[in-house]
């Protein structure tokens, strides 16, 4: 633990971390909050009675729990892996817990139940009955199976739109539905595998069980997130591209899906390819594939430090931010540094509050980011009011610990935080072609705090929307 300095003593209270809520109407009962958990809970929860049962029942009691205890292992792994790429900008985790729960449950069942009836429905109309598992594997699954996970993405992407910004949010939904998948579907094969042995009394590194465990969990636990990733990745451009554009949002998750259903299709068939095709597929195919997606992840990570050192700077001269914040936040380390000092002064509250502060700071400067690209959705307004108004509330708590965290990450003493943009003696350029600054136009195009030696702290409601 590093030695830190004294905290300043104006950073108590720790103020709640919560978005505050507005109810403008009374919602019809179908459009309560309640009611809506409710029925996906429910849903989810059927699904999985649903989905337990018919794997159980194809594995054995037996079969099944040694399924469990297997396919369990690369899970937290995985999870853990799609989070820490969502640190910049974290998600909430009913998000991801739905997407496991949807990849584990509704997916899985709905690939168990068409796959079922492809394969059985091939076998009776096909000269080849002995070729209907191949030709379902190859053809039939791919696109189920990618329908399905890609089905949760969807609701995500509709739903809770305000926390799919990108691609690393779509990247991070696909991988982790991808997961609960792969999940009951390791269950399924690893349970089978398990009951094959002991009717046939394999044992040692011979044993079924054996083989299929290093194939899925060994070599390739990450294939499931692989292929689904590809329409997270169409999902992310989407909402990346403007909203006039329509006929581009609405095909780039297509294009996306098409090539998870492709990758997909290519390696259930690459057993086909004679006695080495899944070494060749595996070595010279999905490694490659699967390198050049986590180089794209990162980049995309670094792309959105980089867009927090460059967008916030506008709100630094307009008194919202402190001068070293802009640097402090584009930093992974200076953020950890953050975090570690308020909650070595104050305690663990502190630190959720300086990373709730951390949180918000990216979303804004990413949202300006799409702003100025023509990006911005409908309540583009609403949703920077919002992040600014929960800035202010967490300042006090979190500006002491981003000055120190820029000071203690700096390689050299820098007299000011960020490498500042040149604004012209106006103030701030606005969006819609309003000059801003301070005691004239805001940053899209209303009226604008008075300069700090007119006005100590500005009120978090009344500035700068409402003269």
């Amino acid at each position: 633990m590093p030695t830190f300095p004294a905290y300043p003593i104006d950073a108590y209270p720790i103020p709640p971390t919560g978005p505050a809520h507005v109810v403008l109407r009374h919602p019809r009962w179908w459009q309560r909050t309640g009611v809506r958990y409710g029925a996906l809970i429910t849903l989810l929860a059927l699904s999985g009675l649903v989905i337990l049962a018919l794997v159980r029942e194809q594995t054995g009691t037996q079969g099944f729990l040694v399924g469990i205890c297997l396919a369990v292992l690369p899970v937290p792994m995985l999870v853990t892996a799609f989070r820490w790429l969502d640190r910049v900008e974290p998600g909430p985790w009913r998000n991801l817990v739905f997407a496991f729960a949807w990849g584990a449950c509704a997916a899985a069942l709905i690939a168990i139940v068409a796959n079922s009836f492809a394969t059985k429905w091939i076998a009776t109309t096909t000269a080849d009955p002995a070729g209907a598992d191949t030709l379902g594997a190859i053809v039939i699954a791919p696109v189920v199976e990618e329908s399905a996970k890609a089905a949760a993405v969807l609701l995500i992407f509709l739903f809770r739109r305000r926390d799919f910004t990108g691609i690393v949010d779509g990247m991070v939904v696909a991988g982790v539905t991808a997961t609960g998948f792969a999940f009951t579907e390791n269950i399924l094969y690893l349970g089978t595998a398990f009951g094959t042995d002991q009717i046939t009394g394999g044992h040692g590194a011979a044993s079924v069980t054996v083989g299929t465990f290093f194939v899925r969990i060994i070599m390739s636990p990450f294939a499931h997130p692989l292929f689904t990733v590809l329409t997270g990745i169409g999902f992310g451009l989407s909402a990346l591209t403007a909203q006039h554009r329509r006929a581009r949002r609405v095909l780039v998750p297509i294009g996306g899906l098409l090539l998870a259903m492709g990758m997909h299709a290519f390696w259930n068939g690459s057993s086909t390819f004679g006695p080495y095709g899944f070494l060749a597929v595996y070595a010279g195919f999905m490694v490659p594939v699967f390198g050049l997606l986590i180089w794209l992840a990162i980049w995309t990570r670094q792309n959105e430090l980089r867009t927090v050192r460059e967008e916030l700077p506008v709100y630094v001269l307009a008194g919202w931010l402190g001068l070293a914040e802009p640097f402090a936040l584009g930093s992974m380390r200076a953020r950890q540094l953050a975090r570690d000092y308020a909650g070595h002064h104050l305690g663990k509250p502190a630190a959720r509050a300086v990373g709730h502060y951390e949180k918000n700071a990216t979303s804004l400067a990413l949202l300006r980011r799409r702003g100025r690209r023509g990006q911005a959705n409908p309540d583009f307004a609403v949703r920077e009011r919002e992040l600014l108004a929960e800035l202010w509330k967490l300042r006090h708590v979190a500006r002491p610990a981003m000055e120190y965290a820029a000071r203690a990450s700096a390689p050299v003493r820098m007299p000011v935080a960020v490498p500042w943009p040149s604004y012209g003696t106006q103030g701030v350029q606005g969006m819609y072609g309003a000059p801003g600054g301070y005691g004239g136009q805001g940053v899209y195009g209303q009226a604008g705090p008075p300069h700090p030696a007119q006005q100590q702290s500005p009120h978090p409601v009344h500035h700068p929307y409402h003269p």
